[in-house]
């Protein structure tokens, strides 16, 4: 089988699969058929009606371009002959990606839902026929979580990889914005514009089916998958949603103008480098990578600080600083970095500043009366999931919270 004559499938028609998977599929020109199930069908249609085409902005340090993807098949599962279509897809397939908002949605809508699209299709494949699906939900074990959704049947021959996605990207809607910005929209007929980051270099778990190959060479396997999730959760998401809270703090509309404030970036890059980045380093300082190196970090930091200030990406702080209560649970970006920090040893007061503003924000307008009243909303939000560092994180809380006053 050539090259070209592969089929890669997509679920859902967000800026993670259109910017990212669908985007590079096609730009590899490796790929005769690409399609994607959506079950919004005015988005269906809109990109029927545009010939199987639609374009994304991609956002770089000094401009924004545009790029067209063709040959596009948008299927809605809901749809009884766009269903078998899809399934016929999926059956012949050799790289797939879900793109979902979370691994909930794997088994959202019945009969249609994303398992039973794959357990229906997949068992009809052949052994000898091998296929890789990326995971691409914001989850370290939805790789996991997906294959232990796969009949046995289905499973043959059949690889769910994990992904580390630290590609930014998002969808505007704000009419003026995309007339400022000088975007396209999505096709002619929709509204809203797709922005995303140049940076591509996404990571993911060694491909070990046999006979399996991917034509989406940009990507970058490794062997252990975990450090890497966790330098994205605890550095990159952690320093972002500390920006962002931050910039919230001061009234700030859009991310590129916290990166002109010397005190929030000077208290992002202490965070970042020496805290949440000193103790990832520490933790795996076994590896043979230099990402856990401190020059490696540093510049891992540097890059990303850069990146999440950058003006052509349009990233409205009020985007970043949504779903506090998610973002101040015990093991997410937050808590979880600094909790992280005080197993190596390291006191994350630069931290503690984002988290104080995320529960601040979760709090409301009015100010946390005293310790016991903080203590009674973290612990209420942890529930069982808090341990023997969850006083000394509420302390550094109240302690930083007492200091912004």
């Amino acid at each position: 089988m050539s090259n070209h004559a592969r089929t890669f499938v997509g679920f859902g028609f967000g800026p993670i699969q259109s910017g990212l998977f669908l985007y590079e599929a096609f730009r590899s020109g490796h790929f005769g058929r690409l399609v994607v199930a959506e079950i919004n069908s005015a988005l269906v249609g809109a990109v029927r009606d545009h010939g199987g085409q639609y374009t994304i902005n991609i956002a770089h340090a000094d401009r924004v371009e545009q790029a067209t993807v063709e040959g596009v098949e948008l299927l809605n599962p809901n749809d009884a002959a766009d269903r078998n279509q899809l399934i016929e897809a999926i059956t012949c397939a050799d790289e797939l990606a879900t793109a979902l908002p979370s691994v909930e949605f794997y088994k959202t809508g019945g009969d249609n839902s994303v398992v039973s699209l794959l357990n229906e299709a997949l068992c009809k494949r052949t052994p000898d026929c091998p296929a890789i699906i990326y995971a691409a939900e914001n989850n370290n074990h939805a790789a996991e979580i997906l294959s232990d959704s796969l009949t046995s049947e289905a499973s043959i021959n059949v690889q769910v990889l994990n992904t580390v996605i630290g590609k930014m990207s998002g969808v505007l809607d704000d009419a003026q914005a995309i007339a400022s910005l000088g975007l396209a929209t999505l096709t002619h007929s929709t509204s809203s514009a797709v922005l995303v980051e140049a940076f591509n270099q996404i990571l993911l778990s060694r491909v070990t089916v046999p006979h399996a190959t991917r034509s989406t060479d940009v990507f970058i396997e490794k062997d252990d998958l975990l450090p890497f999730e966790e330098a994205k959760l605890f550095g990159h998401n952690a320093i972002h949603a500390l920006i962002g809270y931050l910039a919230a703090q001061c009234e700030l509309v859009n991310m590129h103008q916290a990166g002109q404030s010397d005190h929030i970036m000077t208290t992002a890059r202490h965070a970042f480098i020496h805290e949440s980045g000193a103790a990832l380093c520490r933790k795996y300082s076994h590896l043979d990578d230099d990402l856990f190196s401190p020059s490696g970090f540093a510049y891992y930091a540097d890059d990303l600080l850069t990146r999440m200030t950058n003006p052509y990406l349009h990233d409205l702080v009020s985007r970043v600083v949504r779903d506090p209560e998610r973002k101040c649970s015990y093991h997410d970006r937050l808590f979880g970095a600094m909790r992280l920090a005080l197993t190596q040893g390291i006191e994350p007061h630069h931290l503690t500043r984002g988290a104080a503003a995320a529960c601040q924000m979760m709090h409301g307008v009015t100010p946390f009366a005293d310790r016991a009243a903080l203590a009674s909303t973290l612990t209420n939000l942890w529930g069982t999931d808090a341990d023997q560092y969850a006083n000394t994180l509420i302390d550094l809380t109240w302690l930083a919270l007492s200091r912004s006053r």
